[in-house]
């Protein structure tokens, strides 16, 4: 991944909802929601220093996708540097892969497995 790594990285990841903008703004559209990624110069049309780039340690951005074992062997090439943890199935019911985005952020894919987890709705 280049410069534009954050921008990137949804692509690199295979979201068909990645959106490329200018190299200031790009966001990450699903039928849940948008994820903007913008730069640190598009921050500071917001309010000055609202954000510190790969400074965050309490966010998981996370996605609900149909088999986590599948998506870790389509994406073993793009995230195998920034592995955290292997699909594992966790006490509440879900199969999760963690792994850190090019900013550092903690990406979880993950599938709900069990009957209590497969039957809470996706958000």
């Amino acid at each position: 991944m280049g410069a534009n790594r954050l921008q990137e990285f949804p692509t690199a990841i295979g979201s068909s909802g990645a959106v490329s903008r200018p190299e200031d703004f790009g966001e990450l559209k699903t039928p849940a929601g948008t994820l903007a990624i913008g730069s640190t110069r598009t921050l500071q049309l917001f309010s000055g220093d609202v954000a510190r780039p790969a400074d965050n340690h309490t966010v998981i951005i996370e996605f609900r996708v149909g088999d986590v074992d599948a998506e870790i062997r389509r994406l073993a090439d793009v995230i195998y540097d920034s592995l955290v943890q292997a699909p594992t199935t966790m006490p509440w019911g879900n199969r999760s892969l963690l792994f850190r985005d090019p900013d550092g952020n903690l990406v979880n894919v993950f599938t709900p497995i069990s009957a209590e987890a497969i039957k809470k709705p996706a958000r």
